[in-house]
């Protein structure tokens, strides 16, 4: 019997009550990484410590006992502490273990990370992951030369290599998964009863240039699409194999390309799957597909985050995010016309920030009235466009902070305190008026969904700490107790 290396993928145990309180997330990335380690001819594990809720001392326990060869993690920016924490134990444990670290993150962040940490992160991998990790596995078993290995960044007899960048994929069809490696169980949306929630990837990228995002950059402005007939094709495999009844589609833009879509939309309608998705895209492609937006309820549609983050055009412009301010509020009330649950965020905490432009922020989500508005902090990633201009108002420098809950950014007129009083104060006055509209929702399936993810707010989220902490004027609970109660007696 051939004894094949092993590579085992974790999570790091990272938690900041954000998107978590709605659901178990699982680690996408991990299913195509472990499926290129095997076209590598590697066997490879899964182990989402941040799902199952472990903490380092359980992670300990599994290091302890693992055969692996390599340990692989991602990061972003938030989580990397709690990344580097896992590969320092893993090579305390074991210092022969080779450990791989890749992300958005360390694909920007390289030299400090390993001028700081190559004493526990071996290799960094940097951009699309799948195929740069297929060939380091490969060149290190065959011991090629690893500064013709594209997409990597390590260190050598002290010093930095950094090698060319790795081309990104042209068939993002062709690429292997490992759905089987999977903890199935462990997955679920809380907001819908029985629900086992799988993550698709319908394509990658973004052709925007929005200054306080990620995404744009790690693609380097790029998009790419699947085939419409191969994504439904999966997301039928994963509700017959694993009954999977609900998918979030994890892409940063899967609307594109609006003959593609309709085309996907189609073929999840003609299939009658009985299945939910969760969504985000742009606020001009709802705008664009009010014809078919009933298409997407049909297909099983049922929630999506658009972006409309700024209070007026020219905080718009200054990001850079391609939107007029008109076409959010139309956005958001087609959305509601086809009975889907609209969500989108209002970034607090610029530079030039004041309380009165806070409350304009707030009324204009009023205006705009979404069922589900998020108020968050501005957090300058530090490969993010902004960051430069950014930098001197910086105030907190610990990264796990950086996770658009934690203000980060002294605007010139107010302090990092205000900013977070601020951002829970305009959580309580905002839905203060909407509960009430929940209950009266008279489609059942809409006013139970939005219900059950009202309890969750009130119960799961970051705003729970910070209600109790007394951080906005009125402290207590973010709806009346009357309410409240309500809300527990329906749900």
């Amino acid at each position: 019997m051939i004894n094949r290396k092993k590579i085992l993928f974790i999570t790091p145990p990272y938690h900041s009550g954000v998107v978590e309180s709605a659901g178990r997330w699982m680690p996408l990335s991990f299913v195509y990484l472990a499926g290129a380690a095997r076209e590598a001819g590697y066997e490879a594990e899964i182990y989402d410590a941040m799902t199952k809720q472990h903490t380092l001392d359980d992670i300990r326990q599994k290091l302890e006992t693992t055969d692996a060869d390599f340990i692989a993690i991602t990061a972003i920016t938030s989580s990397f502490p709690a990344s580097i924490d896992v590969l320092k134990l893993a090579k305390n444990i074991n210092p022969k273990v080779t450990t791989i670290l890749g992300g958005v993150h360390p694909t920007f962040c390289y030299d400090a990370i390993l001028d700081e940490h190559s004493d526990c992160v071996d290799f960094i991998i940097r951009g699309e992951g799948e195929n740069t990790l297929k060939n380091l596995l490969v060149a290190i078993e065959q011991n090629q030369s690893l500064e013709t290995t594209n997409g990597l960044a390590y260190k050598n007899n002290g010093s930095v290599i950094v090698t060319k960048p790795q081309p990104f994929s042209d068939d993002l069809d062709g690429l292997p998964t490992a759905w089987d490696l999977i903890d199935w169980e462990d997955y679920n949306y809380f907001v819908i009863p029985n629900s086992r929630l799988a993550a698709i990837s319908s394509s990658r990228g973004c052709t925007f240039g929005c200054t306080f995002c990620s995404q744009q950059k790690f693609w380097n402005k790029t998009w790419r699409g699947r085939n419409p007939e191969n994504v439904v094709a999966e997301i039928e495999m994963l509700h017959n194999n694993y009954a999977a009844n609900v998918f979030l589609i994890v892409d940063e833009y899967p609307t594109s390309d609006r003959n593609r879509w309709e085309d996907f939309l189609d073929r999840l309608i003609q299939k009658n799957l009985n299945i939910y998705l969760l969504m985000e895209t742009r606020v001009e492609d709802i705008v664009r597909d009010k014809d078919i937006l009933w298409k997407y309820r049909k297909a099983g549609i049922v929630h999506i985050y658009i972006g409309v983050e700024a209070t007026n055009q020219d905080t718009l412009d200054i990001i850079k995010k391609d939107v007029n301010v008109t076409l959010s509020k139309e956005a958001i009330d087609l959305i509601r016309e086809h009975r889907m649950i609209s969500e989108t965020s209002f970034v607090l905490g610029f530079p030039w920030e004041t309380k009165a432009t806070i409350k304009k922020t707030l009324e204009l989500a009023q205006h705009y009235n979404p069922d589900f508005a998020h108020f968050l902090a501005i957090t300058p990633w530090p490969y993010a466009d902004m960051y430069g201009e950014m930098k001197n108002h910086i105030e907190v420098w610990d990264y796990s902070k950086y996770n658009l809950v934690v203000p980060i950014i002294k605007p010139n007129s107010m302090t990092l305190e205000e900013i977070r009083s601020a951002m829970v104060d305009c959580y309580k006055k905002y839905y203060a008026g909407k509960a009430l509209d929940y209950i009266g929702e008279k489609d059942i399936f809409k006013r139970d969904y939005l219900l059950r993810s009202t309890k969750l707010i009130m119960m799961n989220s970051f705003l729970t700490q910070y209600l109790r902490a007394g951080n906005s004027e009125k402290g207590g609970s973010l709806f009346p107790s009357s309410v409240a109660k309500l809300i527990q007696e329906i749900i």
